[in-house]
């Protein structure tokens, strides 16, 4: 458990060749609904991969996309709204200002018949602390002292610090799903065979078939009383593509009906063209950023030419150098648009802090300015930069990105960039291993606020691990998450985003959209499509 007043942080985030006769499964896991309330199953396709379906052991996309569907939460966002709610809850709310009070309904099941009570609810968060996976999200919660059960139904968070206004967001979160304590492990990650044998489900849908990263079959679970009703469609069948080309040809020729994650953006502008499909827009927190290892970067602290000034000035000139509007309209033909702080546009508190202090001042490149820089910090060029990018987590355009970008860096003559590549599975577990001095990384919300771009990143200890360390960061971003007062806490969200601007732990530069595409017959894309960033597969119908 670390410490709430020193550290804090967090952080986010495929084999195809089936046949369309495959994926129609057969079989009802016991607990679920037989009666398809929709006219037809529906087959999602996407190039998003799950890591585990433990959630104590995953802080990606993929995963989390199989989480929302099958685990329960105690808060979560209604559709079409990123406030949360009680969800298998009642009520909840803080009776104390260190005591957040959640209420279960009565009576809760889960799928396999096992009681749903507020004991899972503390073992859920329990195993989450003990068990702190390198890749999972037990660094939501850094202001948790402790969870006590007081009867079936009552739970109460025992937190650190007082007023916490993050928490009930935390709770609707990757860090929050609730696990059955009679299947899961209270010590060690769990098996994603173990958690569907042991159908440890409780959320709209159940796991009845799973083949890892090839395909994953739901069934409607009747036992459901969440926030979010029962679902709309009582099978829906996910398959998961290694090459998003195949996607976008499943999809226009109607042997699937959603594709989500990721399409390349040359695809979804010839696909909206195309009057067999929807193409739908829905509000986009994700956001694509270089990360910089403080250790092992040029100059880092554990290089030979060690220099805490030059390694900052090559950082500088890595912002000075990034042409935003050129990477968003070349590579992603407007799906994407240009991002100058670490807070997305559209949420409060977000600013420009970046676009003022490199380039030429109004958001364009400026290579004189840049080597004026390393010049005065004594930094020889060409400087050589080892950078590192997933060439199968970020969609298919990834590597046209940072060709790009490479391109960007060489042609001023201040760079010599190494650019390298690395599947997924492979690239979450080199990046904590300092193995890249510099690297792509993209972030898709935990909730709709910005302190979820702010605390994963720059607090002491952080879901980078990029060894980034200033202590005044720190305290400001704790000092905002217990600021009740709006006003005050954006101002300290706006400075936190000055601040962190001068040191470029990162550099951002994309925001982007949610986009799925769909079949002409399909309904409820646009409900799901919000501003929880959580695509709800029961929403959706088809006929």
């Amino acid at each position: 458990m670390t410490s709430a007043s020193t550290n804090r942080r967090r952080g986010f985030a495929v084999a195809a060749g089936l046949s369309v006769a495959a994926l129609a499964l057969a079989g009802c896991s016991a607990g679920t609904s037989g009666t398809d309330t929709s006219g037809g199953a529906i087959t999602i396709g996407t190039t998003d991969k799950v890591t585990t379906l433990d959630p104590a052991g995953s802080y990606d996309n993929g995963s989390f996309a199989v989480m929302n569907q099958v685990f329960p939460f105690l808060m979560n966002t209604p559709y079409g709204s990123p406030d949360v709610e009680p969800d298998i809850a009642e009520s909840a709310e803080f009776t104390s200002p260190t005591e957040y009070t959640v209420k279960l309904k009565p009576g809760l099941k889960w799928a396999n018949g096992n009681d749903l009570t507020s004991s899972d609810v503390k073992f859920s968060f329990d195993r989450q602390v003990a068990i702190a996976d390198e890749n999972g999200p037990s660094s939501l919660l850094y202001n948790l002292d402790s969870v006590e059960a007081v009867d079936d139904t009552t739970v109460v968070f025992k937190l650190k610090s007082e007023n916490d206004q993050v928490f009930p967001q935390i709770l609707s979160s990757p860090v929050g799903p609730i696990v059955d304590e009679d299947v899961f492990s209270a010590d060690s990650l769990t098996s994603d065979d173990d958690i569907v044998a042991g159908n440890a489900f409780a959320g709209q849908y159940v796991i009845s078939k799973y083949d890892f990263n090839n395909l994953v079959s739901y069934k409607a679970y009747d036992g459901y009383q969440g926030l979010l009703g029962p679902a709309k469609t009582d099978t829906v069948n996910v398959k998961y593509y290694a090459d998003s080309s195949n996607l976008k040809l499943d999809v226009q020729e109607g042997n699937i009906d959603v594709a989500f994650r990721s399409l390349a953006a040359t695809d979804i502008e010839d696909l909206k063209g195309n009057d067999k499909v929807k193409v739908v827009d829905g509000p986009g927190g994700e956001i694509r950023y270089i990360v910089f290892n403080f250790d092992t970067q040029p100059y880092g602290a554990k290089t030979a030419e060690a220099d805490p000034a030059k390694a900052l000035a090559v950082r500088q000139a890595v912002a000075d150098l990034i042409d935003r509007d050129e990477i968003a309209t070349q590579v992603y033909k407007g799906t994407y648009t240009p991002l100058y702080s670490y807070v997305p546009a559209g949420l409060t508190g977000a600013t420009e802090s970046l676009k003022g202090l490199y380039g030429d001042g109004s958001g364009a490149p400026d290579a004189d300015k840049a080597k004026s820089t390393l010049e005065a910090a004594g930094v020889a060029t060409p400087i050589e930069l080892n950078l590192q990018y997933s060439n199968d987590h970020y969609g298919p355009s990834s590597a046209d990105e940072y060709a790009l970008i490479k391109d960007q860096l060489e042609s001023s003559g201040l760079f010599k960039v190494n650019l390298q590549t690395t599947e997924w599975v492979q690239y979450s577990k080199d990046r904590t291993a300092d193995v890249y001095p510099a690297y792509q990384l993209g972030w898709f919300p935990d909730y709709s606020d910005a302190d979820n771009y702010l605390t994963p990143f720059f607090l002491v200890e952080n879901f980078l691990s990029n060894h980034y360390v200033n202590q005044e960061v720190n305290d400001l971003i704790l000092e905002q998450s217990v600021t009740a007062d709006p006003a005050a806490r954006t101002a300290i969200i706006e400075e936190i985003q000055d601040k962190v601007a001068a040191d470029l732990s990162t550099v951002p530069y994309l925001q982007g959209a949610q986009v799925a595409v769909v079949g002409s017959d399909v309904n409820g894309t646009e409900d799901t499509l919000d501003a929880s960033f959580k695509f709800r597969y029961a929403a959706l119908s088809k006929g």
